[in-house]
Parts: structure tokens; sequence; C-alpha cells
């Protein structure tokens, strides 16, 4: 049982949970609690951490086939520093991050028609790890993000996927309008979410090959952005409101799409 606070293992899960610099170099998050946990595929799976009481949950994971070498029990004391949460559940893993690049991403079949999502410079991770969440409930293809976006692996995103990440696929591009160009020249429409659009959601046929382009929360998307795009599209807003949350954003467009594809 590790019962040190200082030893390598716990400063290791505390640079995961505090440095995106440190998940990039060791290609490693941090997956804390059952869900997550369990819902982790297991050859991506470096590392377990538990407690006592959640031996059950570690013994759950030696029958799905994670190596017992690969479990080590610590004390509540010492779960507390690596944890990330108030009121942590005794288990967390590290888990090998999954990267693909836009190419890769946008090699798939036409056969039926994918729907993206490209998010540029979204900030808060709960907005992020909730578009993917939702993005697997829609349908979404994959979504790709700028490298100004929320970590994707950041423990306030992973824990707001709900399981999301391990199975929505990513990219991460340096140049979102070069990305958008790039869907343009495969055939894929895209559809930037602009507030001065002209055109209603509603409006356009999404039961082809599609983009959505989701901006900043507070700025919206760059200009060259949304010049770059097929069409600039607006979510009608009543009242005093100006604008949704982005995350809401994105989801009215995602669920239109699929509500397209479903009737056609």
């Amino acid at each position: 049982m590790i019962s040190s606070a200082s030893g390598r293992q716990v400063r290791l899960v505390e640079k995961l949970n505090r440095q995106a610099k440190a998940r990039r170099e060791n290609g490693l998050f941090v997956a804390e609690g059952r869900k997550e946990v369990l819902e982790a595929p297991v050859p991506r799976i470096e590392e377990v951490y538990f407690t006592a009481a959640a031996g059950d949950t570690a013994e759950a994971l030696v029958k799905k086939g994670v190596r017992p070498d690969a479990l080590q029990e610590v004390s509540p004391e010492v779960f507390r520093k690596m944890a990330d949460t108030q009121t942590p559940q005794g288990i967390l893993a590290l888990v090998k991050i999954r990267r693909s690049s836009v190419k890769e991403l946008l090699q798939v079949s036409f056969d039926k028609p994918p729907l993206f999502l490209v998010l540029e410079d979204l900030q808060d991770p709960g907005n992020v790890g909730t578009i993917l969440r939702m993005s697997e409930a829609a349908g979404v293809t994959g979504v790709i993000v700028s490298r100004n976006t929320a970590d994707l692996y950041s423990p306030k995103t992973v824990r707001a996927t709900m399981g999301a990440v391990y199975r929505v696929k990513s990219a991460e591009t340096s140049d979102v309008a070069e990305t958008v160009r790039e869907l343009n020249r495969l055939g894929v429409q895209t559809c930037a979410a602009w507030l001065p659009g002209s055109v209603s959601y509603t409006e356009p046929d999404y039961r082809k090959a599609t983009a959505f382009i989701i901006g900043n929360e507070g700025n919206g998307l760059r200009k060259e952005t949304a010049d770059a795009a097929d069409l600039r599209i607006r979510i009608p807003m009543q009242g005093g409101v100006e604008s949704l949350n982005a995350a809401v954003a994105a989801t009215v467009l995602a669920y239109e799409a699929a509500r397209q594809r479903l009737l056609s």
C-alpha cells in the first residue's frame, strides 16, 4: 500500500490533474470515479490507484482484463491528495491519450454522410465536455478543436463527458479557418454559428456531409473562420438574450441535423 504522499506516483497524478503540458508529455490523463474508470478501454489503462473502500471496483477491473499488477492500493489520506474531486470515490486510473490528426479524422467513408463539430477557442472545460457527451448521443462523427480550446483531457472535461471521451473521435488543429477550407474541399457543407448570420439554422439541408463551427463563449467565431464557411447560420433569439451557451448552441444544431437525418 502507498502511504506516503510524497511518492513518485502521487506527484505524477497531481501533475496530470493540474497541467495540460504534463498530460501531453506523458501521453496520459486521469480518469477519476467508478464510472469513468470502469468505462475506460482496458488496453488504454496504464495504472489504477484505489482505496480499500473501492476494492469491489478494482476487482471488477481485473475481471474486465486489467492486469493485476497495474492496480495499486493507497491509503485514504494519500488518495485525497491524488484526487481532483471534493468527495472522491476512492479510485482513479491513468489512461493513455488517444490523439488523431485532422487528416485521419476526415478519412471517413461518405457512404453515410458524416457530421462534424469544429470548436474554436472554447475556454470552459465543462462546455467542451458537455459537447463531447452530446456528440455521442447525437451521432456526431468527430469533433475538431482548436489548439486554444480547453484541454479535452483535463479532469473537469473528462468528468463532463460522462465516458464519451473514450468513444468520440477527436482531433486538434492549429488553424481552424484552414481546417474549414479543407472540409469544403472534401465536399463537406460547413456552417458557422454566427450571430450576424442571415440564414436560420433550420433552413439548410443537413442530410449531406456537414460540419458546424462553434466559437468562443465570449467572442464567438473569428471573422476569418466565419468567412471560410459555406454558410453563416443563426439561432433566432427572443427576449433580451443575445446568444446561447456554446454547448447549448452546439446541441441545438447537432440535433437539428439528427432530426433531419432520422426523417429522411
